[in-house]
């Protein structure tokens, strides 16, 4: 009964947690967002290209988080160098989103350009997504290492996080479009936005070197 509060007590902090890492990894200027903004501009297929990005991303955080608990479940020594490797990692990415903080860019989308059909925008969405190395040192490694050294009773709650953090970004970005796009525009807004990333990351590759280094 114990073990149950506890878990039912650390539920909502794993969710935050998995939610904020994929946030803080998903949202950045690049050409997946970039696309995803262009179809919610001109209105064509938002609905599918929305799905199959969020889906993508909830397939390889699932597949990441799995495998790397099954590959780490056995090997505390490995878990724990993954751990501080993956501080490190995001010690550098908070410390360059601090870096972009300082000199903002802009995200920008044109509505010019001929319409695509359906099976053409969910090409291009997968080819943005899938071929992108970053996706499967985000999604697979980075995430799922993390998400592996949670409790095994835990881990869904993390990974629930980080899949919402996916489709909450996607649809704002795709159905929201016409009100953020104005807004993407700013360099001053994506100065906040590159603040809050790097202090969160900060803040995220602290709590993992201390779990790493004392087992909480």
């Amino acid at each position: 009964m114990t073990n149950i509060l506890l878990a039912d007590s650390l539920a909502i902090p794993v969710f935050i947690q998995g939610l904020t890492l994929s946030l803080g990894l998903i949202v950045a200027i690049g050409a997946q967002n970039a696309f995803v903004l262009r179809q919610g501009l001109r209105r064509e297929h938002v609905g599918s290209v929305v799905l199959f990005c969020a889906v993508a991303d909830a397939v390889l955080i699932t597949a990441g988080v799995m495998g790397m608990a099954q590959a780490l479940g056995e090997r505390p020594d490995l878990a724990r160098a993954l751990a501080l490797a993956g501080a490190a990692f995001l010690a550098v990415y908070g410390w360059r989103a601090l870096g972009r903080a300082r000199k903002p860019g802009e995200l920008r989308a044109s509505e010019d350009g001929p319409g695509l059909s359906l099976t053409a925008a969910v090409a291009q969405a997968a080819a943005f997504t899938l071929l992108n190395p970053h996706v499967y040192l985000d999604t697979v490694l980075l995430v799922g290492s993390i998400g592996a050294q949670q409790p095994a009773g835990l881990r869904a709650w993390f990974v629930a996080g980080a899949c919402t953090a996916s489709l909450v970004w996607f649809g704002l970005l795709g159905f929201g479009a016409r009100w953020l796009a104005p807004w993407f525009a700013k360099p001053k807004a994506w100065q906040l936005l590159d603040g809050l990333i790097g202090l969160t990351m900060l803040a995220l590759a602290a709590l993992l070197v201390q779990h790493a280094t004392t087992g909480s």
